[in-house]
């Protein structure tokens, strides 16, 4: 499965062109869903989700494919996790600032390896993993950062 905008720097086709067994979701809308809809109609495409839909799509994929090779971080590689879901990406920045491999999912030039990989991650290390980086953690962390540089 694949969240997020659908469009061409988002490089879904990627993902899309894999040659794995199962289905293949894309939940989100934007401006290259009608091309890819068309050019690969095995695909289920299903259209924005949000709050606790969105949360059951994450939670009944079997790996989260992050194919993006210019996203920053990318919020849905945690959302994913917090869901329990292993991610199969690239190794860029980004994906492996959050995935930590082989225990929330790989990073590989070959996404295809990438898939398949995660799909042997214990799903209850990317929940613990995903809770590192909560609102209350982060927080957590820059309060921190504060009274460490009030010291120095």
């Amino acid at each position: 499965m694949n969240v997020g905008r659908v469009a061409v720097e988002k490089n879904i086709e990627a993902f899309l062109r894999l040659d794995l067994p199962g289905s293949k979701y894309i939940v989100g809308d934007g401006p290259d869903l009608e091309r890819l809809e068309q050019k690969y109609p095995r695909a289920r495409f299903v259209g924005a989700k949000f709050g606790a839909v969105l949360a059951d799509y994450y939670a009944a994929a079997d790996v989260f494919v992050f194919p993006s090779k210019t996203d920053t971080f990318g919020l849905v590689m945690l959302e994913a996790l917090a869901c329990g879901t292993p991610i199969a990406a690239y190794p860029v920045r980004g994906p492996i600032d959050v995935v930590e491999q082989g225990v929330t999912g790989y990073p590989s030039k070959e996404l295809n390896d990438a898939v398949r990989k995660a799909l042997r991650i214990d799903r209850t290390n990317c929940r613990k993993h995903a809770l590192r980086w909560s609102w209350e953690e982060s927080a957590r962390h820059f309060l921190s950062s504060l009274v460490s540089a009030r010291r120095e």
